[in-house]
Order: C-alpha cells, then structure tokens, then sequence
C-alpha cells in the first residue's frame, strides 16, 4: 500500500492509496464508485481477472488499484495495474519503449490505469460528484505523476477515459492522444430490415449476399445467456478463443477460469453466440452488456468459413442489440471493414505522463501530429459510410 498526500493551499487535500489487490476494498465499497453499469468496472470483473491470475505479477498486471481520499474522505477509486510490458492494452507505445531501450533508459514498469485487455470507452476515474467538483486537472495530474514515482515507474497512462472524465484530465501542456474506433448506433431500429433500410442499395444487397452465404453453407446459429451457459459450450467457446491468439503465435490473455467466473459471478451481463454447421459448433463470440451498450469482445473459430466472422461478431451482435433496445454496439478495436458494415468512426482518447523531459518534448510532438492524422482518418471515414445521405448527421432512409 503506498499513500501520497497532495496539498495546495486554498484547496482541499488529495490523497491517493495505492491499493495491492482488488480484494483489498469490499464489493459493496468499490461498486458504490463504479456502479454496474458497465460490467468491466465492477469489483466482479475486476476481482475474476485477478483470482484467475491473469492480472498478477506473473502476467505483467500487477494489481496497483488506485484509492482517492479527499481531505480525509474515500471519494473515488481507479482501476490501476503496474506494468512490465505494452501488451493488452490496445494504445500502442512500444515505440516509446524502444526508445528509452535506445537510450539505456528504463521504460517499465509504468502506472496504467485501465480495464484489462479492454478496449473500451468507458469511466476510468470512478469519482463522487461531490468530491470531482473539487478537484482541478492540475491537482489530479500532479497527484498521479507522485503516485507513479512513489510507485516506481517513470509514466502513466490513463486509457479510453469517456468524456466526463475528459474534463478533468484536460489541461494545458499534458500529453493527449488520440485513436479511432468503429461503432454501431441503433436508432430505434425494430428488427435487422429496419437498419438496412438505411444503407445504400449497393451496401444493402451486399449484406444480405453475404448473410445468405453463411446460410448457404448450412451454418446456424445458438445464442446462450450467461444463466444458460452450459461447461460444454463454455469449453469449446475456449477453444475458439485461444485458436485466435495461437494463429497469431501469442499466448491467449485470458484463461478458462476466467470466463468461468465471469459465468459465475456477473451471468446476467453474458452472451455467448456460437456458430454450428450440422451437429458442430464452429465458431464462437463473446459479448457483455451494459445498461445501454453491447460489447463484442472474443471470437475464435478453428476452420476458415466464407462471411463467418462478419456473420458471428457483427450481424448477430446487431441483432442482438436491436433486440435487447442497446444504444450502441462496441463490437471491439480496429476492423475498417466494420465501416461498410454500418460501424461509424468514432474518437478515443488516453492521456499520458512520462518523466523525462527530454522524451516528453519528443512524444509531445508525436502525440500532436498523430492527431491530425487520426482527425483526418475519421472525417475521411465519415464520408465512406454506406448510409444514404441526408442534411442531417443521422443518416435516415430517403
């Protein structure tokens, strides 16, 4: 446990505590902060990921959770890990790393704070109203550069904040950057036509060409609830899901017991979808749900199937939200060809510190003319929607 006290007269006192397990904050305690909205920022997600072990030292995700005090009071957490490595987290710094590597500087370990293998925008400064009122970004930045010294590492990395947490991580000279992801809106859509209604003919037909292949070649599909999960299919999910990661010649992030006690533990925020040709199941897709959002998050198949992945991870999971009444449809990061599926680009964030003057100027300066390819990468993408358009920015059937 490491305490850091901030004082700056005329405001109140900040105090982080760096907590060395999930487990050392009660359920009830870290849920009063994170809600249940979003299933990734539960203790429940939060604790699976660290009693399957695939948040430890061992892993590289040493467990560093963040405890915000305010003049005394527990106003907030954030979810924190001390990192030995880049993997996992989907706002890619290796080059960074190579570059102190270069320079004999020590790049790890580094204060992360994030959802685990996650990329997605969501809250990350789990912090009372109240209480973030009071607080400045100058306050909170310099509070989390002394928690990450006190800590040991030379940086931190705050990823996919939303934008609520924007305002309070927005201040001059800080490192900000930018990434594009691609996401579905429903807009009252009462069934799968309704949003194809909205595409282009071109777009349309070539959706329905490629849904009608799928069922060409005999393959169905099972939707199963975290309630109704059954080991059978929780088993062969794994095996899809660590093909994945195998073809690629890395190692799964996950393992069987995590998704066991994410069964166990938050079913009723699980969707499992599984693609079956005859008496087989071929494929499979992992999502999770929040009040509002669907999240796509694993897929795996062991065999090459023309359409499979888009059919499994994308129509399906539309489907499924268009069903469900979700908002949006976060199938997950990177995928242009999610754009000419109806997935529309939007812009992430993560804000950074790194120590060292001399890098800071350096990464500044790339961080700045990232952005302006990311902004142009996104307003190029908006014009290649396959909606029909309107005046408007919702794009609606002519």
């Amino acid at each position: 446990m490491t305490d850091v006290f901030e004082s700056n007269t005329g405001q109140p006192v900040l105090h982080l505590r760096s907590l060395a397990s999930i487990d050392a904050i009660s359920e009830a305690e870290w849920d009063h902060f994170s809600g249940t909205r979003s299933p990734f920022l539960r203790h429940r997600f939060l604790s699976a990921l660290e009693h399957s072990q695939c948040t430890s030292a061992k892993s590289g995700w040493t467990p560093a959770h963040l405890e915000v005090l305010l003049d005394g009071d527990r106003v907030g957490v954030i979810p924190a890990y001390l990192k030995s490595h880049s993997m996992g987290e989907y706002v890619f710094d290796w080059a960074w790393a190579d570059a102190y590597e270069r320079y004999g500087i020590a790049y790890y370990p580094k204060l992360l704070m994030a959802v685990p293998f996650t990329p997605s925008q969501g809250p990350r400064l789990l912090i009372n109203p109240d209480a973030r009122e009071r607080i400045t970004p100058t306050q909170l930045h310099q509070a989390l550069e002394n928690v990450a010294a006190a800590l040991g590492c030379h940086s931190w990395h705050l990823l996919f904040p939303n934008a609520h947490d924007q305002a309070l991580l927005q201040a001059p000279g800080k490192l900000h950057r930018l990434g594009c992801q691609f996401h579905w809106f429903n807009r009252d859509y009462a069934c799968f036509e309704d949003f194809l209604a909205t595409l282009t003919s071109r777009k349309r037909k070539s959706i329905r060409k490629e849904r009608r292949q799928i069922e060409d070649q005999g393959i169905q599909f099972a939707h199963f609830p975290g309630e109704y999960l059954t080991d059978t299919v929780l088993d062969a999910f794994y095996v899809f899901y660590q093909a994945t990661y195998l073809k690629r010649g890395q190692r799964p992030y996950l393992n069987r017991e995590f998704f066991a006690l994410l069964r166990e533990n938050q079913p009723e925020q699980l969707h499992v979808i599984m693609a079956i040709q005859g008496d087989r199941m071929i494929a499979g897709a992992l999502f999770l749900m929040g009040d509002d959002t669907l999240y796509g998050r694993y897929w795996g198949c062991l065999e090459e199937y023309q359409h499979l992945h888009f059919e499994t991870c994308y129509y399906q999971g539309i489907e499924l939200a268009i069903k469900k009444g979700f908002r949006c449809f976060d199938a997950g990061a990177q995928g242009e060809h999610k754009l000419v599926r109806g997935f529309e680009p939007q812009l992430t964030h993560s804000w950074h510190w790194v120590e060292h003057p001399g890098f800071q100027e350096a990464i500044e300066r790339f961080v700045e003319e990232e952005a302006e390819g990311i902004i142009g990468y996104k307003n190029a993408a908006l014009e290649a929607l396959p909606y029909r358009k309107t005046d408007g920015d919702v794009k609606t059937p002519e």
